[in-house]
């Protein structure tokens, strides 16, 4: 059997890992000399939930490791620890999704007595620095905490050796081998590229890009109808510049279709191009440097070009699961998408192995949830709890220029769940009041609330289309976790005057064909 190097002792003497000096003798290398493993939890994924994991596992008293490993998109472009979100995902996109707010509240200022020389210019190297400065100070933050709680952090790609160790090579080439008695598997996910598109590749970008370039996009495509593509394409409308959208399909799939149209409406009006039913089939590099795009329009047959500085692709995400060698410690996936399969307590096909978050078959995306399941993870395996993550009314919001909020069901999924017999719709159109003065347009600012249509007429989803959408969402949402009916929400006093108050004065039903525009902010 190969000779083993093992380094002993990292960290105040807690930790300890070993190396493999030669090729050979891998299974089962990371036991100790009686057997027992290095640790009691080794947390595969340094994101939000993976570290949400680690930390919780030791202030439960554990000997907890964390390894986690960003692979360069294919633009070259990489990152710190804190995972997809604080990275390359929520952060730095509320970041700019504000930054372009602003610039609406500039157009604004001079209605509110400010005099501001119009237009402003806008300086996207200036708001970049900014944004990933933070996000840097977010990376060492977690490394601090990591420390602080004695967690042993290794900046290795991990695969699995057998169902209780993984290898990873170190910098200098080491390889080093990690046992634990549970693992749990937080990965994330990565952005799709559509490789049978030629030039995709070699000249399209990704949200692992966006936020980490250096010079303005210019002039760009964005290709998707995602989330994603949706509130990237508003913030770069937002900050000035030229922005096209090209769908093949529905926007927004899997939230509700009427305040999906909704938000289009909205964002076509403010300056973002649609390409609808189109779908891209080539990308080539002029020799001026613009990118040139050719798609075909489903509905006339024909095909087109444009150019572009650049092109985004937002068609989906797929999970990070490849390199993991999951089949050797019998870990099941999807065969369809490749995704972790997991039963109620999160635990894979291997009985101490679990899965949290993205990375996670019929889970929602959304970073949160990965937190809060790890966390509950945790304290089931080392705090004596019982409690599960409960995935049913998840409150979220859509960051495009004007914000999307929701929570519970879609009006789809009421009527296809209860039948349209028995669900009832309340809703309004509304005006905020900080629209008035500046004269802004708030054809879409609109709620509506989707109930059971027998009385207590139990709340099922609340959809609000308007500013602030994620701060009036999160506060129903309570509400609506515990059971709100609709007479409970009708009888909380509002809080004048806010967008918020207008959820609370839904009077009227689709059923009816009332007109339900609000013509007062005291009504």
């Amino acid at each position: 059997m190969a000779a083993m190097a093992v380094a002993l002792r990292g960290l105040g003497g807690r930790f300890r890992w070993r190396t493999q000096a030669v090729a050979g003798g891998v299974r089962g290398a990371a036991r100790g000399a009686a057997g027992q493993r290095d640790y009691d939890l080794l947390v595969v994924g340094g994101g939000s939930g993976g570290l949400a994991c680690a930390k919780e596992a030791a202030q439960l008293g554990r000997k907890v490791a964390v390894v986690d490993y960003v692979e360069p998109s294919p633009q070259g472009t990489r990152w710190g620890l804190g995972g997809t979100c604080v990275n390359v995902g929520c952060i730095p996109k509320k970041l700019m999704h504000q930054a372009a707010l602003l610039g609406g509240l500039i157009q604004d200022a001079p209605n509110y007595g400010w005099e501001v020389a119009q237009p402003v210019p806008h300086d996207w190297r200036k708001m970049a620095e900014a944004v990933q400065n933070h996000v840097k100070s977010l990376n060492w933050g977690h490394r601090v905490q990591l420390q602080d709680r004695k967690v042993k952090y290794f900046n290795i790609k991990a695969s699995f050796v057998d169902e209780h160790t993984v290898c990873g090579v170190a910098k200098g080439g080491k390889e080093i081998l990690l046992s634990a008695d549970h693992i749990i598997i937080a990965t994330g996910g990565r952005p799709r590229y559509p490789t049978h598109i030629e030039g995709a590749l070699e000249y399209g970008i990704t949200s692992d890009d966006i936020f980490w370039l250096k010079e303005s996009p210019g002039k760009t495509l964005v290709v998707g109808a995602s989330y994603v593509a949706l509130e990237c394409a508003g913030f770069l409308t937002g900050i000035g510049l030229d922005t096209t959208i090209m769908m093949r399909s529905i926007p927004l799939r899997g939230f509700d279709q009427q305040m999906s149209s909704m938000v289009i409406e909205h964002m076509a009006s403010h300056g973002t191009r649609f390409l609808r039913g189109c779908a891209p089939s080539r990308v080539r590099r002029l020799p001026d440097g613009q990118l040139q795009v050719t798609w075909e329009d489903s509905t006339t047959g024909k095909e087109d070009t444009g150019t572009f500085d650049t092109v985004l692709w937002a068609i989906g995400r797929v999970p990070d699961t490849r390199s993991l060698n999951l089949e050797k410690a019998g870990v099941d996936t999807s065969p369809d998408t490749q995704k972790i399969l997991v039963d109620s307590r999160e635990a894979t096909s291997v009985p101490h192995i679990y899965a949290i978050g993205d990375v996670v078959e019929g889970r929602p995306e959304l970073t949160p949830i990965a937190i809060m399941a790890g966390r509950l993870l945790v304290q089931r395996l080392f705090g004596g709890s019982s409690d599960l993550m409960d995935y049913d009314n998840v409150p979220t919001t859509v960051f495009t220029p004007l914000e999307y909020g929701c929570v519970g069901l879609s009006e789809e999924e009421a009527v296809a769940r209860h039948g349209q017999e028995h669900v009832e719709v309340y809703h309004a159109h509304y005006k905020p009041l900080e629209f008035t003065v500046a004269g802004r347009d708030a054809s879409q600012c609109y709620v509506k609330m989707v109930c059971l249509r027998e009385p207590p007429q139990l709340v099922l989803g609340l959809h609000f289309l308007g500013p602030n959408a994620g701060e009036v969402t999160q506060g129903f949402a309570l509400g609506i976790k515990c059971g709100a009916s609709y007479a409970q929400v009708m009888r909380t006093v509002g809080i004048h005057p806010t967008c918020s108050e207008e959820v609370v004065k839904l009077r009227i039903s689709k059923r009816s064909g009332l007109d339900p525009t609000v013509t007062g902010c005291c009504g």
